[in-house]
């Protein structure tokens, strides 16, 4: 046994000393590793904050160094000097950077893609109602991809035109400055720079359309009533544009000429005037925009002026006894003033002295006038049907036709170019003739419009002759437009919102707006989209 205790302890202290030196190792490994751990943390915090000042740097700049000039901050590698100069016009120096100002110097910017696809497809702009207003010609029908992209852009820039005062063209600017240093120094520029000559001349500042208006649809817009600034308390009897195409007046029978400002927004009352003893039933500007006539069912009408603002009452005509004066026309020239008598009668007046100075007899009654020719010429037609030319230098009837299809003539009106006049009739019938084949003899009309089915109070054709109005007191919503090149009427026109019972309307010289008075005392004005100027 002790042998056998003898031979085991050797063996015990050997397993002993083996789990001890074990211990130590795994000791020191232990400790090895927590070192490495924490060397291993410290490091990657120094790379975390390493990154965290590299991306402040980027960012901020560098808040310790010193800014050195002509070296990108953040950057080893020399960039070569920045290139400012400095701007003086202010009292203090600031430096301006060529970088911000180049950028404004690229008047156009290309696309950032291009579809190759749009060269080979073909657009119908026929097919789709709402793309027929990009027809340049009545008979186009397919057109190639960028050309559809062209046109609607030309459309939303017609519909939508560009701020001028916001577009940055350093040219001009440059040429304005060198302008400037001129008068500075003499007090006279001399020579007519590039776009600077607007200011020198009186033409139009917003170029006409050429593009001759296409039939089918009307593009307009519906705007602030003329006169919603005071609406009149009777019914619309008139309503004219002046020649500038800014100053509207409106006259009813609430004894009232009031004159509005035009400008599609607010539309400003300029002046009222009260007539006490005469409801306006007519009223039109002389065409050099110096005086207003104005009429009703009186003996006497009166004359406004512009200028003096002061209203004349003029008549009764000596010699003559009529009983209302309330159908009369203007001639073109502000030289003749035509009143329809009683008996046939059409009276001539002269716009400087208000004085007869001439008288026409008719066979039937006068119901309706209109110059042509410059003023040089008055037709004129009645209750017998017929219409007569005549020339007011001899005071003579050189030509009387009879309307075709007409029982009694209610109105009258001439193209400004006098090419063509149109007669409307008791029967809502109208005939539009060409002047030169009418007194020729061609009795036939180049096209009887018979879209109306009760008397023709009015007619208008617009500056250019493309549009012709047509219109009847007797039933609502009763005006039609009429597209003269095709000789039809607009499906468009009139408008859902309604006109009620239309009286009277007007184009603007330009075409740009139209007036429609109505019974209710309102004018209601629209913008015509085709046309660029008032």
């Amino acid at each position: 046994m002790s042998l056998i205790s003898q031979n085991a302890a050797p063996k015990f202290r050997e397993s002993k000393d083996a789990a001890d030196a074990e211990d130590s190792l795994l000791k020191r490994s232990k400790k090895r590793g927590r070192a490495d751990d924490k060397h291993g943390r410290t490091s990657g915090m120094e790379q975390e904050e390493k990154e965290i000042k590299e991306l402040e740097s980027f960012l901020f700049g560098s808040l310790n160094s010193s800014i050195q000039f002509g070296k990108e901050i953040g950057s080893g590698n020399d960039e070569g000097p920045l290139n400012f100069f400095l701007d003086k016009s202010s009292g203090d120096d600031m430096v301006v950077y060529k970088e911000d100002i180049n950028q404004y110097d690229k008047e156009e910017r290309k696309p950032a893609w291009v579809d190759e696809e749009d060269e080979v497809m073909e657009v119908d702009i026929v097919s789709v109602r709402r793309l027929r207003k990009l027809r340049k010609e009545a008979g186009e029908k397919l057109i190639s991809g960028a050309e559809y992209v062209s046109r609607l852009r030309a459309q939303h820039e017609k519909l939508n035109p560009r701020t001028d005062w916001a577009e940055f063209n350093r040219k001009r600017n440059e040429i304005l400055a060198s302008d400037d240093d001129s008068n500075d120094e003499s007090g006279i520029t001399t020579g007519d720079a590039e776009g600077d000559g607007v200011l020198r001349s009186n033409y139009e500042l917003v170029e006409k359309s050429s593009v001759k208006l296409l039939p089918g649809l009307l593009e307009y817009s519906r705007l602030m009533n003329a006169n919603s600034e005071e609406p009149s308390n009777g019914p619309i009897n008139s309503v004219q544009f002046h020649r500038n195409g800014k100053l509207l007046f409106t006259a009813g029978l609430d004894r009232r000429l009031r004159f509005f400002q035009i400008d599609g927004k607010r539309n400003t009352l300029v002046q009222s005037i009260f007539l006490e003893d005469c409801p306006i039933r007519n009223a039109s500007f002389l065409p050099n925009g110096s005086q207003v006539i104005l009429a009703g069912r009186r003996k006497f009408f009166y004359v406004f002026d512009l200028v003096k603002a002061v209203v004349d009452k003029i008549g009764p005509l000596t010699g003559r006894d009529e009983k209302s004066l309330e159908l009369f026309e203007v001639s073109p020239d502000s030289s003749t003033i035509a009143f329809a008598g009683n008996e046939g009668y059409i009276l001539l007046i002269s716009s400087k002295t208000k004085e007869l100075i001439g008288t026409l007899k008719m066979n039937g009654t006068v119901r309706s006038l209109a110059f042509v020719e410059d003023g040089r010429q008055l037709i004129s037609g009645g209750g017998d049907g017929d219409i007569y030319h005549w020339d007011l230098r001899s005071r003579r009837c050189i030509h009387k036709g009879v309307d075709e299809g007409c029982i009694t003539t209610t109105s009258l009106s001439a193209s400004p170019d006098g090419r063509l006049f149109a007669a409307g009739s008791s029967s809502g019938i109208v005939n539009i003739y060409k002047g030169d084949d009418f007194i020729g003899g061609k009795k036939k009309p180049l096209k009887s419009i018979e879209n109306m089915t009760t008397t023709v109070n009015f007619l208008k054709f617009n500056h250019d002759a493309q549009i012709l109005a047509i219109c009847s007191n007797m039933k609502k919503d009763s005006l039609k437009l009429v597209h003269i090149p095709s000789f039809t009427v607009f499906s468009n026109w009139p408008p859902r919102t309604g006109l009620q019972y239309p009286r009277c309307m007007d184009f603007s010289p330009g075409g740009g707006f139209m007036a429609v008075g109505n019974a209710a005392g309102k004018v209601l004005l629209y913008k015509l989209n085709h046309y660029r100027n008032a």
